[in-house]
């Protein structure tokens, strides 16, 4: 088959990029082959799953491959596609998967609206009801319940992803450095990226970059005697960190704690389900361990319930 296919940026732009080691796995497994075995989907000739093949068959023309044609009434149905798709791979950073989970929400938002426009104008026993494949459910409540998240959750993911996109068009390559956890931003820093004007956004970008986590020292320096921290000890070691890393746009308020811990919180949540899911087979073996750890957690989460 020919190579006749097209990227569009905006789709390739939304798809993890494979790491080298993993890149360079991938085209040993296709030459040792002599095929791709899985077929690229493409949308009207445009590639939406199946980058990373695509770009080894540049370079190796010779490679037989095949391909799977998906339909899609607009753009932003192929969007929601290619991020729920994405979402399947067990190797994302905790950032990658919540910029794939706010890809897709903006993307749904607007065939909801979209949807939600055509109803006013067609009666709901219609066909064009049932050929929409729309439901009475929620588009935040759909993708939380299918990605086992909150509802605010997905809501403050739209926000980064929206931030991630306008940074990106600000500065190129924030994207990746802020993907892949090179640097370490708050979830608002990233998000207010998108509300700025545009001609102030490339200093703001810049601004994120400062939040790179430092060099862990060569030698392990002497363990200190853990002391706990009061209540208040904690919220100012909280907005001595949020200070540093969300804009200096005024002070810190009640709102910003409640949003850093609960991206803390989601945050655990999500490593824990997937450092268990990838380790099934060792969860046994850590059962105590694990248990120690739940207890330890849920102590701390009472004695902070008692004294807030």
């Amino acid at each position: 088959m020919s190579l006749h296919l097209t990227i569009d940026p905006e789709f390739a732009s939304i798809i993890p990029p494979l790491r080298e080691e993993e890149q360079k796995q991938l085209e040993e497994n296709i030459m040792a082959d002599g095929v791709v075995i899985n077929p690229l989907i493409v949308w009207n000739g445009v590639i939406v799953d199946g980058h990373n093949r695509y770009r080894i068959l540049q370079q190796h023309p010779e490679i037989q491959f095949t391909t799977y044609e998906k339909e899609f009434p607009d753009r932003y149905e192929a969007i929601a596609w290619i991020c729920k798709n994405q979402l399947g791979r067990r190797n994302l950073t905790q950032e990658q998967y919540k910029y794939l989970i706010g890809e897709r929400y903006e993307a749904e938002k607007r065939m909801e609206s979209f949807y939600g426009n055509r109803f006013t104008l067609a009666d709901k026993s219609s066909r064009i009801h049932f050929e929409s494949g729309y439901s009475g459910e929620r588009t935040r409540e759909k993708i939380a319940r299918e990605n086992n998240v909150s509802v605010s959750y997905v809501q403050r993911a739209g926000r980064f992803a929206q931030g991630i996109d306008a940074a990106e068009e600000a500065v190129p390559g924030i994207k990746q450095e802020i993907l892949t956890g090179s640097i370490k931003p708050t979830e608002k820093a990233v998000a207010a990226i998108a509300k700025a004007p545009p001609e102030e956004r490339p200093a703001l970008v810049q601004q994120l970059r400062q939040t790179k986590e430092p060099e862990k020292p060569q030698e392990k320096p002497e363990e200190k005697p853990k002391r706990k921290c009061s209540v208040a000890e904690t919220l100012q070691a909280i907005r001595d960190i949020s200070e540093n890393m969300l804009q200096s746009n005024g002070e810190i308020d009640a709102d910003d704690i409640c949003y850093e811990l609960e991206d803390a919180l989601d945050t655990m949540i999500f490593r824990w389900d997937t450092c268990l899911e990838n380790n099934k087979e060792l969860r046994s073996a850590c059962r105590d361990g694990i248990k120690r750890l739940t207890d330890k957690g849920i102590q701390y989460l009472k004695e902070m319930r008692r004294t807030t």
